[in-house]
């Protein structure tokens, strides 16, 4: 019987994983105004201490707007850097890759963390500190949640810019690895699913209009992401709903997304 390859080295570009153990994002729920703390380093360093090969942070808003939930870590601003550089040290030094996960929440933002209750629902009410999200149209995801305001094309610019400047800070944190969230009903995934991108203009309707987003967030995160480091991006491979997006739609999607360096 052949040993498992689980626990050999994986080389990924430039960068080369002990194992091919990953610790997936998942989210604290534990930011203030986006800053990583204390907490995140003891999650985080104790899966590199552990032996993870690579460690990928939580989503990681690249706008304010952008958090699930107010307590969300974020990379929209330079004065996030300095505490996630921090952590990423910690985790090299324990033998780790570090990865972040870039993200805009879309239609889904401004929610209550998972353990939290109100009496709106989902929604995190302005008075507690949340505000309208986005998404392609001005339709909320489900009852309870929030009615976001559809992003014009100024907007789909200001977001696709986000994701490039929030790439640029990861490169300053040393992150080695980036991972673009485009699953689970986020906004990239709001675009590419004709289940929730309903737009009549150029980033709604066919298959190519609706991937147009998610390919110029690419872009502009590889414009400013070395060649030498992994790109790469997380999808929801099917909606599991007729007339949803489909295995079919996620094969055509890699493909495109490959030629732009992921």
């Amino acid at each position: 019987m052949s040993s498992s390859r689980l626990f050999t080295p994986l080389k990924l570009r430039d960068i080369t994983l002990r194992n091919r153990v990953v610790v997936s994002p998942m989210c604290q729920y534990s930011s203030d105004d986006g800053f990583a703390n204390e907490w995140h380093v003891v999650h985080l360093g104790s899966r590199a201490v552990g032996g993870a090969g690579l460690v990928i942070t939580e989503a990681t808003a690249v706008e304010a707007e952008g958090r699930i939930s107010p307590q969300d870590l974020g990379l929209w601003k330079d004065a996030h850097v300095e505490m996630l550089a921090r952590i990423n040290r910690f985790l090299h030094q324990n033998g780790a890759a570090s990865g972040v996960q870039l993200a805009h929440a879309g239609r889904k933002a401004s929610t209550l963390r998972p353990w939290d209750t109100g009496t709106h629902g989902a929604t995190v009410t302005p008075e507690h500190g949340g505000w309208t999200p986005v998404g392609p149209t001005a339709e909320a995801f489900d009852e309870g949640y929030p009615k976001p305001v559809a992003l014009d094309e100024a907007g789909i610019a200001r977001v696709v810019k986000s994701f490039g400047d929030a790439a640029a800070r990861a490169k300053a944190a040393g992150f080695q690895v980036i991972e673009l969230h485009a699953a689970h009903g986020y906004l990239l995934h709001e675009f590419l699913s004709p289940l929730s991108n309903k737009r009549t203009d150029r980033y709604g309707g066919s298959f190519e209009n609706r991937t147009r987003f998610a390919l110029e967030a690419t872009r502009a995160v590889r414009a400013k992401w070395p060649e030498s480091l992994p790109l790469f991006m997380r999808i929801s491979a099917t909606d599991w709903v007729e007339g949803g997006w489909t295995v079919e739609d996620s094969v055509a999607l890699a493909r495109l997304v490959a030629k732009e360096g992921v």
